[in-house]
């Protein structure tokens, strides 16, 4: 009788831990890692092409090409994870019928604000807002990405003694 009771107390014991190793991997937050991580397979999949125009050092160069690699192309966007352990709480959501907003001024979270568009359960865009400065050098990037039609990376990036640098990442994705 008592072990079948220490059984069931070890059961129960077992089971709350559990519990909470899922709460802690639930994510607090919109999951851009996970959304990014299925759009780079049905990117993979779909494979349309892309008409991608780079301004960089003030020169504009466009190209329509296929993206081989949709996780080194899209990696500004999932990199711009929110849920990370250190992080929760930090962010305010605010909530209405088609938009889901992230903010912190937190000073040592670069990730300042993402914002999710919806069409009923259907993601239609997001954006990314990204800053990130100390005395030596400010980097701010915002990135837009709308599923089946365009994605936008714009950077400013200034290191102190030096000149300025702004780039600018624009694809428009077309099917075949």
């Amino acid at each position: 009788m008592n072990k079948w009771i220490l059984g069931l107390l070890m059961l129960v014991l077992l089971s709350c831990g559990q519990q909470e190793r899922k709460k802690a991997n639930t994510p607090a937050y919109f999951d851009i890692n996970g959304y990014f991580e299925k759009e780079i397979e049905r990117l993979k999949k779909d494979n349309p092409t892309v008409q991608k125009e780079v301004l960089a050092k003030g020169k504009t160069e466009q190209k329509n090409l296929k993206i081989t690699d949709w996780k080194i192309e899209l990696s500004s966007f999932s990199e711009a994870d929110i849920n990370k352990a250190a992080w929760r709480n930090e962010f305010t959501p605010k909530q209405t019928s088609n938009r889901t907003t992230y903010s912190t001024t937190n000073s040592k979270i670069p990730i300042k604000f993402v914002e999710i568009i919806k069409t009923g359960n259907k993601i239609t865009g997001i954006k990314i807002f990204k800053n990130t400065q100390n005395t030596l050098y400010t980097s701010t990037d915002t990135l837009f990405y709308y599923p089946d039609s365009l994605y936008v990376i714009k950077s400013f990036q200034k290191i102190k003694l030096l000149t300025s640098k702004t780039y600018r990442i624009v694809g428009k994705l077309t099917k075949n």
